[in-house]
Formats: C-alpha cells, structure tokens, sequence
C-alpha cells in the first residue's frame, strides 16, 4: 500500500511521476508479481519528457513558500523518475532513467533487456511516459518546422506536412525467455535481439537521421537475434509524418 498526502501528491507532484508509478504498479500486478515477495532483484528503465507542470508551480508564490523548493524539484525532476518509483514499490534491481527524446522507452527497453542478459536483475520494467501540459492546448505553427500546419498528422503520405504531439505512458515487464517458461508466465511476445547506435555528424542536421547509421543498427539488431531478413513479414516503424526533402 502506497500513501500519499494531499499536498505531496497532488499539488507537488509532476502527472508523469504519478501516472509512471501507476502504471509500473499495474503492469507488475498484471504480470503477476509482488515485489515484496519476489526473491530476485527488479530493475526498472524509464524517461519522462521536460516537466511542463513545474512552470505552474513556479508561478504559485504561496505553494512554493508553504511547501517548498526540494520536496517541488523530487517530484517535478525527470532525474528522480526511476528511482522515486523504485522507493515506493521496493525495486532492488539497477533503477535508470533514460533521456534519449523519442527513442527513450526503445532503449529503456533495450537497456533492461541487456541488464538481464548479464544478470544484473532477474526482472525488469522498462518504458517511458510523455504528458504534455496543459492537457487542452495547441501550438503555433512556424514554417519549416516539424509541427502540422493543420493539426493532422499523415505518416508515409505525400501530403505530409509535420506531426502533432501526444501524450502516453507504457511500461513492458520484461524477464529472461528459460525463466518465464520454466515460471510458466503470460508471454505476449519475445525479443529476440536489439541493438543501438547514433549518426554521429556525418547527417545534413542535427535532426535528420542518416540512412546509413540507421541500417547499420539495423543489421547489428538482425545480427544480436539470428534473423534472417527475408523471413521478416512486419516492420513497425516511427513515422513522424515530416516532409521528406530529396
């Protein structure tokens, strides 16, 4: 059981950090799990996006004076995501926060993949959680950005025009394959082999990926699973819906 006062919790706390330890218990829960009594070690992996509730309590004069600067920056700090929810549901297992922008939870779940490989923990959470705040808002457009000029966003389209942001959270609980068989767990889907890399500078902008750094950790990930491309029939991708410029 998990307490929390009204003014820590409510006022104090960044929706993020609630919904992430929501979701964190929930997925535990699902997968049938108590870490009170699990016996190995539980690691969790985890990023948030930039903290938009903190300008409004920045902008409180009187919350700020009746609670106070720490107890503001523990609960709004994307750097304590992990590690606050580690405390309160008793994770022994390695607790890191991963900031990559967009391919956070990707690598989150990378990460904790690999911490498992080399038996740093027998159980893993790994994911991220973006809420954009305020809830009912929009944007100004700017040209030559990568926010929609209307609002839509049309992946793989050639009336492409940018994207539109979200909000969402999502947490895998993740254990060894002989584990989860020998445990006679709910398996919803195997990771066979991943891989990550960066373009370093050779790209036409920072933002731009290069299409030579992303097959090669392609091939790298194809490589780690003993995967014979030919036999891939689905390929998910992340389609931002930016223009493609030749």
């Amino acid at each position: 059981r998990i307490e929390f006062s009204g003014r820590e919790f409510a006022l104090a706390m960044d929706p993020q950090q609630r919904v992430f330890l929501e979701t964190a218990w929930t997925a535990l829960e699902q997968a049938g799990y108590d870490p009170q009594r699990f016996a190995g070690a539980i690691g969790l992996y985890g990023g948030a996006t930039l903290s938009g509730y903190l300008f409004n309590l920045f902008s409180n004069s009187h919350l700020m004076q009746t609670v106070g600067q720490f107890p503001l920056m523990l609960g709004n700090g994307r750097e304590f995501l992990t590690t606050r929810t580690s405390y309160l549901l008793n994770l022994r297992g390695p607790s890191v926060n991963v900031q990559t922008a967009c391919s956070t939870a990707l690598v989150a779940v990378h990460l904790a993949s690999q911490a498992l490989l080399s038996g740093e923990c027998d159980l893993a959470l790994a994911g991220g959680v973006s809420i954009r705040l305020p809830l009912k808002g929009g944007y100004l457009y700017q040209e030559g950005g990568i926010s929609s000029p209307d609002g839509r966003c049309r992946a793989f389209d050639a009336r492409a025009q940018g994207t539109v942001g979200g909000s969402g959270v999502g947490l895998l609980v993740l254990k060894r394959l002989e584990d989860a068989l020998g445990d006679r767990d709910t398996i919803y889907g195997v990771i066979k082999g991943s891989a990550i890399n960066n373009d370093g500078a050779d790209k036409i902008s920072y933002t731009a990926p290069r299409i030579e750094g992303q097959a090669a950790v392609i091939r790298a990930a194809q490589q780690v699973a003993e995967v014979d491309p030919d036999s891939i029939q689905v390929i998910e991708t992340h389609g931002t819906g930016t223009r493609a410029n030749s």
